[in-house]
């Protein structure tokens, strides 16, 4: 991953475009969205772009090009079709440890900007990192007809509720659970049929009773085959999505690891199987969903074999996952 995700909030924060064609207006148009206190610089403005120079919702710098005025920006986005002007001033923003985006040209910028899936307060980003643009675009086309605009009422409906969804589930586990509970009940099937009312309902129902959330845990036994993250079954995916507690073997590949819930917590694998099995049922009777990881197939090989029948004789549910190895 060489470039770190993040969302910036730019609300009244003062942003630098240098342009004022069709590329600019586009950025213009969603910095504007973002509520950014925006100067621009052109010697001349798409007409949408002077309709909003009119209306007050940005100012124009006049003259010739100050280096003065990246002082006070935050971002800088160039959006020229002068190659030298662009790396000019992407070399005086570096200098002043500004962010700068010259479009179209990623060896020159210091933050991209990706496609956006806009479903406020949700948002989707997807970048190629500069690579191809395209891609990411037609990733987004792809996805906007799939993501329908029920997601968006239904984000807003856990913003609305924030504080007492918090308030009332105060352990995050149990928290965690209640939302999946929420995510796969009918509130977002209410939503899709236009029935807001019903699904604000269904929401706050299930939140009143949300110490009917069971806390069990239970135990994934994993073997991640070859390493190849692309090689993992379905049963390995979803094991690595819902963990809450992830035991790593010493050799389980960072790219398969890559694929694990970002929020889990990780812990080296006990070399002495005993301590394994004591550790997988503590963790299990105390609510937990734990994945053991090893290479191969290691699971229903010795010394591990054993392991599931052991679990099942403590009272702890576990799944053996296979791992799918060449040949």
């Amino acid at each position: 991953m060489p470039l770190y995700p993040l969302f910036a909030d730019l609300a009244g924060r003062r942003v630098l475009v240098v342009g004022g064609g069709e590329v600019a207006m586009r950025k213009i148009e969603a910095l504007l969205h973002a509520s950014a206190d925006l100067l621009v610089y052109a010697h001349a403005l798409n007409p949408t772009v002077a309709q909003w120079l009119a209306q007050g919702r940005l100012q124009r710098a006049d003259g010739a090009f100050d280096p003065q005025w990246l002082d006070d920006a935050w971002l800088v986005v160039a959006a020229t079709d002068d190659e030298a002007f662009n790396r000019q001033l992407a070399e005086q923003a570096g200098a002043r440890r500004k962010w700068v985006n010259v479009v179209d040209d990623a060896a020159l910028s210091t933050f991209q900007v990706p496609a956006i899936i806009d479903r406020d307060p949700l948002l989707i980003a997807i970048s190629s990192s500069g690579a191809a643009p395209m891609l990411a675009r037609r990733l987004r086309e792809r996805w906007e007809t799939e993501l329908d605009h029920s997601y968006a009422e239904l984000a807003q409906l856990f913003a609305r509720h924030r504080a007492a969804i918090r308030a009332r589930l105060p352990d995050l586990p149990q928290r965690r659970r209640w939302f999946e509970q929420v995510l796969e009940g009918p509130v977002q099937t209410l939503l899709q049929s236009g029935q807001r009312e019903a699904a604000e309902q269904a929401f706050t129902d299930s939140l009143q009773h949300s110490d009917d959330v069971p806390r069990q845990g239970s135990v994934w036994l994993v073997g991640t085959g070859s390493g190849d993250p692309g090689a993992l079954t379905l049963k390995a995916l979803r094991a690595l999505n819902q963990a809450d507690l992830l035991l790593c073997g010493a050799a389980v590949s960072a790219a398969v690891l890559s694929l694990a819930r970002r929020d889990a917590s990780r812990r080296p694998l006990p070399d002495d199987p005993a301590a394994h099995l004591a550790l997988l049922v503590e963790q299990a009777q105390a609510g937990q969903r734990v994945v053991s990881l090893l290479p191969g197939d290691a699971f229903r090989q010795p010394p591990h074999a054993a392991l599931a029948a052991q679990l099942a004789a403590a009272g702890t549910a576990c799944e053996v996952v296979p791992g799918v190895t060449p040949g």
